[in-house]
Parts: C-alpha cells; sequence; structure tokens
C-alpha cells in the first residue's frame, strides 16, 4: 500500500539527507582549508574537532526538516515550495549553530566554514531531491507506486479532478471509479465510471484495497455530506474533501479559527498584512529610485528623439484605476501623433496603428515609454510589480463582463505583472490576463516579485504584442 510505501520512503529520506549534511559539511571544510583558495587560512582546530560537531549538526537539521514539511509526500509539493522549505530550515540551523558556538564560547570554529556549508547544503538538497522527484515521477508514469482513490459524488468538482489527475500521470493517481445516488450506473467521464451508489462504499472498500476517498459532492448534495463523511471515516481510509464551489472560491481560500468556530475566508491577500504592504512598498521607493537613476540617460535620450521627431508634449498622461478603484495620472513617454481626447479613448493600440510615430514603435516594442511610470512608483500611485492599471472606460466594461475582474484593484498596479511575463500584454486575453493577476495577488512574496523582475528583463520589456 502507498502508506507503507511512504513510511518507507520517509526514512530513506531521511538517511540521504544526514548523507548530504554531512558530505556537505565535510566539503566546506575541504574548500575553506585545503582548496585553492585556501592560502592564508589559519587552521585553530583540527579536522577531527570540526568533524565533532556534525554530532548536534545532523539530528539538529533532520529535526529543522521535518518541520518545515519535507519529509510530506512529494506528489503534490512544488519545487519552489520545498527550495523555500530548504533555505528556510538551513538559514535557522546555520544560526543555531552560531548562536550555540557563542554561547559555549566555542570561538575558534571558522564562520566561513559554515557560510560555505550553507550554501553547498542547500544547493545539494535541492539537486538531490529534485532528482529523486524525477525518478519517482517516471515510475509513476510507467505505473508503479501508485495511488488508488474513489470519487464520492459526480459533479463539476469531480470532473475537474479527474481532468488534472489524467493531466498529471507523474502524480501516479489511479481513479477506480465513481460512487453516487443520482447519475446512472456505467455513465463515464473521460473513462472514468459510475460504479454504483454512495451506500455501496462500504462494499468497495474491503475489496479494492484503496488508498483514498475523495468525496466530491456537487453543491446541492451538501446536506449529504456529515452523513458521507460519517460512512467515509467508518472504513478507516484516508479521506479528502473536493468543494465544488470553483464559481463562488476561484482560487485560494484561507481558514480562520474563532474559538472553535471555522471561518473560511472567500480570498486570501498576502499584501493586506501591514507588514507584507511595508515591505513591498520599501523595495517600491529602492527600487524606483534605483530606476530612475540608472535609466536617466536613456530618457534623457528619448526626450530629444521626441522633440525631434514630432510636434506635441514629451510626457503622456492618461487616468487609470488604481489601488481601491481610486484613480491616478499615469505617465508615459508620448509615442503617438497628438490626437482629440475622445478620439484616444475609443480602443486599444493594435497592430500597425497608423497613430503611433515612427520612435513610438521602437519604444512600445521595447517598453521604453514605460520608464515615466517610476515616478508613479515613487509618488505611490503604482508599484514595480502588479496587476497593469487600465482606463476607467475599460473597467466599467470589464467589471461586468469578467468574473472577479474588480479584485485586481486590491493591490497596487504594477509597472510589470505576473500576466505580462508569461505573454498576456496588449492585444491579448483578457480573460487570461485577470487568472494570472488574481494567482499574483492570492501568491504574493517577495521571491513572486523578484522572479517577475527578473523575467521582465528577458520576457517582459521586448514582447511581440507590444503595439
Amino acid at each position: 500500500m502507498i502508506k507503507d510505501n511512504q513510511k518507507h520512503f520517509n526514512r530513506l529520506q531521511v538517511v540521504i539527507d544526514a548523507f548530504v549534511i554531512a558530505l556537505s559539511y565535510i566539503l566546506a571544510w575541504l574548500i575553506k582549508f585545503e582548496g585553492p583558495f585556501a592560502a592564508g587560512s589559519v587552521k585553530a582546530l583540527s579536522f577531527q574537532q570540526y568533524m565533532v560537531l556534525l554530532i548536534g549538526i545532523v539530528p539538529g537539521f533532520l529535526i529543522l526538516y521535518y518541520a518545515f514539511n519535507l519529509y510530506t509526500p512529494k506528489r503534490m509539493q512544488g519545487r519552489r515550495l520545498e527550495f523555500a522549505n530548504i533555505t528556510k530550515a538551513n538559514t535557522i540551523g546555520v544560526f543555531l549553530v552560531i548562536g550555540a558556538l557563542y554561547v559555549l564560547k566555542q570561538l575558534d570554529y571558522s564562520r566561513a566554514v559554515l557560510f560555505i556549508f550553507y550554501v553547498i547544503n542547500i544547493v545539494a538538497e535541492t539537486a538531490v531531491r529534485n532528482i529523486i522527484r524525477y525518478i519517482l515521477r517516471d515510475m509513476r508514469k510507467k505505473g508503479y507506486n501508485q495511488k488508488h482513490v474513489i470519487l464520492v459524488g459526480y459533479s463539476r468538482a469531480a470532473e475537474e479532478y479527474i481532468d488534472r489527475v489524467l493531466q498529471n500521470p507523474q502524480w501516479g493517481y489511479t481513479i477506480r471509479g465513481i460512487l453516487d445516488d443520482n447519475v446512472e450506473a456505467g455513465t463515464t467521464y473521460k473513462g472514468i465510471k459510475v460504479i454504483g451508489r454512495i451506500a455501496n462504499l462500504m462494499v468497495i472498500l474491503p475489496e479494492n484495497r484503496l488508498d483514498e476517498i475523495a468525496i466530491t459532492l456537487g453543491l446541492s448534495e451538501y446536506y449529504r455530506l456529515e452523513e458521507i463523511v460519517a460512512l467515509c471515516e467508518k472504513s478507516g481510509v484516508h479521506t479528502k474533501f473536493i468543494p465544488d464551489y470553483n464559481n463562488i472560491i476561484p482560487t485560494k481560500p484561507y481558514t480562520e479559527d474563532i474559538l472553535g468556530l471555522p471561518v473560511i475566508n472567500i480570498r486570501h491577500v498576502p499584501l493586506s498584512n501591514t507588514f507584507n504592504a511595508m515591505v513591498k512598498r520599501l523595495m517600491d521607493i529602492v527600487g524606483s529610485v534605483f530606476g530612475i537613476i540608472v535609466a536617466s540617460p536613456l530618457m534623457l535620450l528619448v526626450c530629444l528623439l521626441i522633440k525631434l521627431t514630432s510636434p506635441g508634449p514629451l510626457i503622456y498622461k492618461q487616468e487609470r484605476v488604481g489601488l481601491h478603484n481610486k484613480t491616478f495620472w499615469m505617465y508615459k513617454f508620448r509615442s503617438m501623433e497628438v490626437q482629440p481626447e475622445s478620439e484616444e479613448k475609443k480602443a486599444w493600440t493594435t497592430k500597425n496603428d497608423p497613430r503611433v510615430t515612427g520612435i513610438g514603435k521602437l519604444m512600445r516594442r521595447t517598453s521604453i515609454d514605460e520608464l515615466p511610470q517610476l515616478f508613479n512608483i515613487l509618488k505611490g500611485d503604482m508599484s514595480l510589480v502588479g496587476p497593469r492599471p487600465e482606463r476607467p472606460f475599460f473597467v466599467e466594461k470589464f467589471r461586468e463582463e469578467i468574473p472577479r475582474y474588480m479584485v485586481k484593484h486590491q493591490v497596487r498596479p504594477g509597472l510589470t505583472g505576473w500576466a505580462q511575463v508569461n505573454g498576456y500584454r496588449g492585444d491579448t486575453s483578457i480573460r487570461k490576463r485577470i487568472e494570472y493577476d488574481l494567482y499574483y495577488i492570492e501568491n504574493w512574496t517577495i521571491g513572486l516579485d523578484i522572479k517577475i523582475m527578473f523575467l521582465t528583463i528577458f520576457k517582459g520589456f521586448v514582447n511581440k504584442n507590444a503595439y
């Protein structure tokens, strides 16, 4: 059974981790004292004295790995989350070692060795775990180490769950069938059959050696939820609930405990946290000041080219909708011929738009026209990273046509965003753009912002959809 396999695999993972930790520490010592850069390094302590620390480091780091959920199944855990947890555990571990050495007045141990160990261990742990991940996924694709599941209830949630499992054979899930009281037995969805009624669960369980039961009742059947859960729990098989409210709570909700009463919040917005908002604002101020200084020669050149090639103002400002639905004036270098405001409001710029000037085409293609928005960021109207702001006319239009469109205004709009680095910029699907914006809003981290800014350098500045 999968549960037994997971238990044995976790034990093996602990042994592998212990080996990687010890090897990384030894390698750090060798680099510091025996490597090509070791000239001038003074050995205040012997190799054996350094190795004594492994008695505390190995079990200590293994406990931290356990605390940071690094021994949970790899089927659904993402590589990015695993890397973040490895980094957190190692960071705390090294600080604890340094603190312990200070308290014990063991000041002769090289801090450089610990720093080198910190870097090597993160890299080695990440590499080893990714190798294991790929081996396991390859095994599951070939039909080994499968987890057998039965669904209770035929609904949209059941269909969406089946879709995802079939699209990802590396997860190693085998769906044995669906139980439902309202759909005729024999009905199939993408090869998965309705095999009986819910009451048949207690008969089916002993025969099929299931690893998991997934409750996928439709919304109209939720009055039976308590009864179904009680029936499933009698089996002793792990049970999970897949709610059928994707049209109500489309992304990641979060729960609170109010004196034992669970409260589900419809939407989790990390930037509603004051500390997170302060950190992001500080990054915006520092980043915008740095950007203005670095880009100032280029901006001066652009001003000169605009003045020489087209009559009119250098800076074009346009009303956009920002944080909490408040409007602000967004700045851009003027890339079009001067035109009446009523004409300008009619539509987005399209390919080969005759209104765009010669230098304007180059600026739009390379996003140079967006540079004045660094001043919007400094003022606080915008952020370095966030959903792109839109004009009030289009906001009013899209709020009626596209579900959850207005959620994007719960954060500051950005100079670049998750949608833009994924290709949804300019005359592209607004619905897909909103999907990416919602993902960003609900999954914001400093790391994600840094990743988007990094990707913008390669994907965001030059874009085929920027007209």
